[in-house]
């Protein structure tokens, strides 16, 4: 009998990672104010499209308006119903799809690219002619107002509310989902207003990546858009300063788990420190192979999907840690996770942590803008808060550069613990003596 001895196996050494072409960028402003970008990429017979309009406004009222209109707006133009947009749509090859934010409206779409006059002449009839027939407002507005029931039953989703409203207290950032009686009060009129008032060329971005020459299809945009207006873009008020404060416990009996969430204030995308955060919060939590998931995860057990993140607004940036664990490790998680941040607070991170990832953080960067989708995605994103496709060249070289010490500074400065806030969803009866060794803890109102 012949016997092998096996070898231990070598994973390789990551290549390094070379610089992509920067995409050649096409650019008119119309007349009316709208700002079209158009890259070529003739990988697929495709055209990836990109609306995005500025739509901040004040108030639960505005959010709500700006929820349902979102939900609506495709219901009906002066030429088509509901039925015959999407049938239309489907023809092209293709799809359209809005969504909204506290900053914006985004029209997404796609099509052949043979396809794109006709797309654009859709995307126009919705823009210009919108009709929101009542029978399918009511509908579409008391599934929404379900929903949000449903929604703000969820933990997550408590604790997510619980969180922003602790760091943008009285801003429109504070909140993601707008309350059902206020959604319920509102009638077709006033979404029809909004759309009259705020659905405007002015401030908006069109980005259009694919299979196209970019002067037609800069023609083929003037001429189905060109006609659009309305009126002036709202300014996003300035970002309340965060306050430390005590521990925020939303009481939840009998909960068998705890939703944890601590935020902090994040630097922007244009600030000198960002690659170093950046690289800081992977390390942190930012990815599967971080100092986060490793202990209490990996090592404790305590919680199945532990992360942090940056998320960027047009009027800031904040950081998150996140963490939903079972109700009597609560106190230990949150001794974890403060030691995690603190570690990173005062100790720089070792040379092959860095270095893993920096590779991670450029390749991620990579594959997100690889396919149209991504690169129309993140084109339109950068534009939408004053940033040009350079950043596409400059930001991975920058996170080349980075070293353990600026790691180091940038953490000390923002995710040290004593610079964030918390906020803990659970059973405040069990929980509460387990947190209050870490700080002072109140009831949420």
């Amino acid at each position: 009998m012949t016997t092998t001895t096996e070898r231990p196996s070598v994973i390789p050494a990551v290549r390094p990672t070379l610089p992509a072409e920067l995409p050649t960028v096409v650019e008119r402003t119309l007349p009316n104010g709208l700002r079209v970008l158009v890259v070529a990429r003739t990988s697929v017979p495709l055209v990836e499209l990109r609306l995005r309009i500025p739509f901040a406004g004040l108030g639960a009222d505005h959010a709500a308006r700006a929820e349902l209109l979102t939900e609506t707006i495709f219901t009906g133009t002066a030429g088509r119903d509901r039925v015959e947009i999407a049938t239309a749509v489907q023809a092209l090859g293709g799809a359209l799809s809005v969504g909204v934010d506290a900053d914006r409206l985004a029209i997404v779409g796609s099509a052949l690219a043979t396809n794109l006059n006709p797309l654009l002449g859709i995307l126009a009839e919705v823009l210009t002619e919108p009709t929101y027939p009542d029978d399918e407002f009511v509908g579409e507005r008391d599934r929404v107002v379900e929903d949000a029931t449903m929604a703000l039953s969820q933990p997550a989703v408590i604790a997510r509310e619980a969180l922003l409203g602790r760091m943008f207290p009285g801003h429109p950032y504070g909140t993601a989902i707008v309350g059902p009686t206020v959604l319920a009060g509102v009638e077709v009129g006033a979404v029809r207003d909004l759309h009259a008032t705020r659905i405007s060329p002015r401030g908006a971005i069109l980005t259009l990546v694919g299979d196209v020459e970019p002067e037609a299809a800069l023609d083929a945009v003037g001429a189905a858009l060109g006609g659009w207006t309305g009126g002036e873009p709202e300014k996003m008020p300035t970002v309340p300063t965060l306050a430390a404060g005590p521990i925020i416990i939303v009481n939840r009996p009998g909960a068998v788990q705890t939703n944890i969430r601590l935020g902090g204030v994040a630097l922007d995308r244009t600030a000198p420190g960002y690659p170093a955060q950046r690289l800081a919060n992977t390390i942190f939590g930012g990815y599967f192979s971080s100092r986060l998931v490793d202990n209490i995860r990996e090592d404790k057990g305590y919680t199945y999907s532990p992360r942090s993140s940056v998320d960027h607004y047009l009027a800031g940036s904040r950081f998150t840690v996140a963490a939903d664990v079972a109700t009597d490790v609560t106190g230990p998680a949150m001794v974890e996770i403060l030691y995690e941040l603190g570690r990173l607070a005062v100790l720089a991170p070792s040379a092959d942590e860095l270095e893993a990832a920096r590779q991670y953080s450029v390749g991620t960067m990579a594959l997100g803008s690889a396919t149209a989708a991504g690169l129309a995605s993140t084109l339109s994103g950068l534009a939408g808060a004053g940033i040009g496709v350079e950043y596409l060249r400059d930001h991975p070289a920058a996170l080349t550069k980075v070293t353990a010490e600026e790691v180091l500074a940038v953490s000390a400065g923002l995710l040290a613990p004593t610079r964030l806030v918390t906020v803990l969803v659970g059973d405040a009866e069990k929980i509460t003596s387990a947190v209050a060794a870490l700080g002072a803890v109140t009831a949420a109102d």
